[in-house]
């Protein structure tokens, strides 16, 4: 089977299908592939969760502030818009620094487009994604129990 879909299963008991978009930024699924397939986002949290805009994740320190051992990836900005259940690469100021961490939309953030990375979409389990506790950090974050790509 094609490795096209990332599933997050989360502590809720859900399952967040995610179809990755090759066709957008193949270094950036790769990155995010290469990271499922190793095990790194199972138990990390969803460190930052603004209601109305965005889950992020992706960070094994569950600060915000940390990502993979890997380098840095260059930007892959496409005309993709950033909506409801697109999945996108997080980063610095610099627009060369996505590592690990990534979001997902809430709802329409079209003033992202052309600026951060699309790498997905949700196909099913975006409930799941609404669920999560929020706030900068949560009290209580939800986390991604295992991560696995297929």
């Amino acid at each position: 089977m094609a490795d096209d879909t990332l599933t997050l299963s989360l502590d809720s008991g859900g399952d967040v299908v995610i179809k990755l978009r090759a066709d957008l930024a193949p270094g950036h699924v790769e990155r995010i592939t290469t990271l499922a397939k190793d095990g790194f986002y199972d138990g990390v949290v969803f460190h930052r969760v603004i209601p109305g805009f965005m889950a992020q994740g992706g960070d094994p320190t569950g600060t915000g502030m940390g990502g993979s051992k890997l380098p840095d990836i260059k930007a892959e900005f496409s005309r993709e818009k950033h909506i409801r259940g697109v999945c996108s690469m997080a980063r610095s100021s610099n627009p060369n620094s996505a590592n690990s961490q990534f979001f997902i939309c809430f709802d329409d953030a079209t003033f992202l487009d052309g600026q951060y990375t699309v790498w997905g979409e949700v196909t099913s389990g975006m409930e799941h994604v609404d669920a999560l506790p929020k706030g900068e950090p949560p009290r209580t974050p939800g986390k991604i129990v295992k991560a696995t790509v297929g």
